[in-house]
């Protein structure tokens, strides 16, 4: 029972040696195109709640690059340059983002009348 003990602890000690296909899978996704634009924001400063000093994340940064607007008048610092393709394919996986509040859904077109009781 004690060599088992000494072994398990002498096991245990040892570095985790991770195989390449390991390693890759523990690796977080890179290349998420809104994710992109979002770093490059934080990159050059923008932060979350930054509404009154000028440098909001999404208001002053994400907005304009993804729906092609300029800046608003009291944003305090330029926006990144951000590859077009990369804009596109964030457009692509998310259509709404950068876009004020949530999803927007198509308006119900069908009558909301109540039927009459007669």
């Amino acid at each position: 029972m004690r060599a088992t003990l000494v072994s398990l602890l002498v096991l245990l000690a040892q570095p985790v040696q991770l195989t390449p296909a390991q390693a890759v899978a523990t690796q977080p996704v890179t290349w998420h195109p809104c994710a992109r634009i979002r770093a490059a924001c934080n990159h050059v400063g923008f932060v979350r709640k930054g509404t009154k000093s000028g440098r909001d994340i999404m208001l002053d940064c994400i907005r304009p690059i993804m729906t092609k607007t300029p800046q608003r008048k009291q944003a305090t610092k330029a926006l990144p340059q951000i590859d077009p393709l990369i804009v596109a394919a964030c457009r692509g996986r998310n259509p709404y983002f950068g876009k004020s509040g949530r999803a927007k859904s198509q308006p119900n077109l069908q009558s909301t009348t109540k039927p009459s009781s007669t």
